[in-house]
């Protein structure tokens, strides 16, 4: 009796195991396609319909786009593709070969963009430099002003790749001569750890090993993963030889489990940096929305997904009716019989998550981009960039129930076209400056209303820091004379003496 308990025991574990395996293996497919844009979306089904059969276009549940579909060049898509993995290893196998190479032209740290340019965006979403993105993730983490003065230093001071190759001495002398702030390198390595959680995953490692570690750390709890680990943590040398067979032979693994996890391995991206472009937008030639924001005359604001190329799915009938004659015959079948179709009900289960995964994304980007219009209300209503309230990914995760990594992936990479412009989601979030009598100001605000003040004075008499500052207090912004500097140089506006 005890025994046939146990074995009881057994099998529900086991199919406990099985059924949260399932539930990580989808929840990971869901984070992976809600981060997608719209254009990605389209090849990402694509590439799945190509590996599963059972994943079909369902014709009949075709509607019309709720907005027009934008152009895009397929032959090109496709090249991208096809060639995506060999452009990944190129670079892997670019940054391996320059391991130990030291690097003489160390970049120079700029303190902003100029005034039309950032007008141009903010209108446009046009361009979102490297520099920009991560002073976005800034803006969206809780630092104080001392750790966001090194923390900017430190983008600054980052490589084309995304890496760190400065060292954390050579740092605090530079932080000392050039920004009068007197640091060691323990507090900067404090600040640096909190840039290394940024995306994309490897920004500010100091070293290749490190930013591919970064890279593996972030996957979904796996094998795969302990397997990789192990792979650039003890075998680092050999992998950057590319000696496969020794490795293999280390590890004690099969020919297919060595090929799988090679292919792994060759996906992650030795330049973390590149991938985010010197400047996001100028290469695009045209940006495709992923929302369609609409803001009646009475105040009546509405959105839709703009659904662009993506097709209704649906699992394929032929594999449907497999499954239904294995259900009625199952007794009768034969072995290899049985076999076929339990490969059939592998691809229509995992054509079934596939689908539901998409459901989830919808969901997922609607009620954020519903959070964001309720809270942004006033400016989604007159276009106005001071009326952009202080807003952080936490305050829509806290205001949708959503964890505040989904929210940073709906943010990530995903235009809302409005009334007044196109614009990245990551437009309508914003830092906060508290006032000495403990308001909350929007940075955003602050900054829109610095420049207006700068493009009306007397070319003839520029208005220094301190007047600024005045101006600013008179207009209920009551900031300090060093961060009127801050914003100035964030805006990428000189001194008064270089604005005559």
């Amino acid at each position: 009796m005890s025994v046939k308990s146990g074995q009881i025991q057994e099998q529900r574990l086991t199919e406990s195991q099985k059924l949260a395996q399932s539930i990580s293996h989808q929840q990971l497919l869901q984070a992976s396609l809600v981060e997608l844009p719209v254009t990605q979306l389209v090849d990402r089904i694509n590439t799945e319909m190509n590996d599963n059969p059972a994943l079909d276009i369902d014709y009949d549940a075709q509607e019309a786009p709720d907005y027009p579909d934008y152009t895009d060049d397929n032959e090109a898509t496709d090249y991208e593709m096809n060639n995506e993995r060999e452009e990944r290893q190129s670079a892997l196998d670019e940054a391996l070969a320059g391991i130990g190479r030291d690097d003489e032209d160390l970049p120079v740290y700029h303190g902003g963009i100029d005034v039309a340019e950032e007008r141009e965006e903010m209108v446009y979403g046009e361009t979102t430099s490297f520099y920009d993105q991560l002073k976005e993730q800034v803006g969206e983490t809780n630092l104080t002003e001392r750790q966001r003065d090194i923390i900017e230093y430190l983008i600054g001071s980052l490589d084309d790749d995304g890496l760190l190759r400065k060292s954390l001495d050579v740092i605090s002398d530079e932080l000392a001569i050039y920004h009068n702030l007197d640091t060691t390198p323990q507090e900067i390595e404090e600040v640096l750890t909190i840039l290394k959680d940024f995306d994309p995953a490897g920004i500010g490692a100091q070293s290749l090993q490190e930013c591919l570690l970064i890279q593996i750390s972030r996957r979904e709890k796996s094998i795969v993963k302990t397997l990789m680990k192990k792979v650039i943590a003890d075998y680092f040398e050999e992998f950057t030889k590319k000696h496969w067979d020794k490795i293999q032979q280390a590890l004690d693994l099969t020919d297919m489990q060595a090929k799988a996890l090679f292919d792994e391995l060759r996906k992650l991206n030795p330049r973390p940096g590149a991938s985010m472009g010197e400047t996001v937008g100028r290469s695009l030639q045209q940006i495709t929305p992923d929302f369609i924001v609409d803001t009646q005359d009475d105040g009546t604001i509405t959105f839709t997904l703009n659904n662009g190329e993506i097709p209704e799915l649906k699992v394929s009938q032929s594999f449907v009716d497999s499954m239904k004659e294995y259900q009625e015959n199952k007794d009768h079948l034969s072995r290899q019989t049985k076999e076929a179709l339990l490969y059939i009900k592998k691809k229509v289960d995992a054509a079934q998550g596939f689908i539901e995964a998409i459901k989830a994304r919808r969901h997922t980007l609607a009620v954020t981009m519903q959070a964001i219009i309720t809270l942004q209300r006033q400016f989604f209503l007159d276009g106005d960039e001071a009326s952009l309230r202080p807003m952080i990914l936490k305050d829509v995760a806290e205001y949708t129930g959503l964890d505040l990594s989904t929210i940073s992936r709906v943010s990530n990479s995903k235009y809302a076209q409005t009334r007044w412009g196109t614009f990245p989601l990551r437009h309508f979030f914003s830092d906060s400056y508290v006032t000495e009598s403990g308001e909350e100001l929007s940075t955003r605000q602050i900054k829109a209303a610095l420049r207006d003040i700068i493009e009306a004075e007397d070319p003839k008499s520029p208005l220094s820091d301190d007047a600024l500052r005045e101006e600013l207090t008179k207009k209920g912004f009551p900031i300090a004379r060093r961060t009127v500097a801050k914003y100035r140089e964030q805006l990428g506006i000189p001194i008064a003496r270089l604005r005559r």
